[in-house]
């Protein structure tokens, strides 16, 4: 059984991480149950372990924080859900390329739930949305913006991090970086693209997906797993 924690207002990255760490410690010696956390934080930058120095276009903007998931720079803040994931990789296939498209599909099929279709791109990290409404690229390819990113670490087959899907965020407050690394493409939101969501009406989207997604048959196989396990 996974625990599932909602908390109110806006939560401390510091913090945040702290009970991560805590919490996949204990879930990889057999203490506590799995556990999902969303919150929301206030406006933030973090650097994950691929994080380039030239992304970070406004370094006095916001309060940056080094953080150990995988990944470059994200925006974290108010609006913005960002589900950390606290899960027993080892009971779940030992194949981290597999738990990574899981919670992609799991991001997509809680955006389904809205009539919203996600997409992954290769080469481009998280869910993507396509912009037809908006000009084309230089190159003549359709644009694209992104509305949910994903990075997560793993300790002793623990994961932690995780998911930020974007509900209704001050989408200029990503200007300070350059998004995971990639150029061209947008952010959006929920809001954004005209729905009327709220973050408790994505909260109920992402845990009935949730079991869809994480207690059906595994669908892929361990076949070039990447065991990262640091």
């Amino acid at each position: 059984m996974v625990e599932w924690i909602i908390s109110d207002g806006l939560t401390d990255y510091d913090a945040a991480t702290a009970f991560m760490e805590a919490r996949a410690e204990a879930i990889a010696r057999g203490e506590a149950r799995e556990c999902i956390w969303l919150v929301e934080h206030p406006p933030l930058y973090t650097a994950g372990t691929s994080a380039r120095p030239e992304d970070l276009t406004q370094p006095d903007r916001f309060p940056v924080y080094p953080s150990k998931r995988g990944g470059q720079y994200t925006y974290h803040g108010p609006g913005q859900r960002v589900v950390y994931v606290m899960l027993d990789v080892g009971k779940r296939g030992r194949d981290v390329r597999c738990f990574v498209r899981d919670l992609e599909a799991w991001v997509i099929a809680a955006l389904a739930e809205f009539g919203l279709t996600g997409h992954i791109r290769p080469g481009r990290v998280g869910v993507w949305i396509e912009r037809p409404d908006k000009a084309p690229l230089p190159d003549g390819s359709a644009r694209e913006d992104k509305i949910a990113a994903i990075g997560i670490r793993l300790r002793r087959w623990v994961s932690f991090h995780g998911i930020s899907i974007n509900v209704e965020p001050d989408l200029e407050h990503f200007s300070g970086i350059v998004p995971c690394g990639i150029r061209g493409h947008g952010v959006t939101s929920l809001v954004d693209l005209g729905l009327p969501v709220t973050m408790a009406d994505l909260d109920s989207a992402l845990r009935s997906s949730f079991e869809r997604v994480f207690n059906a048959p595994a669908s892929c196989d361990n076949t070039g797993s990447n065991p990262v396990t640091a």
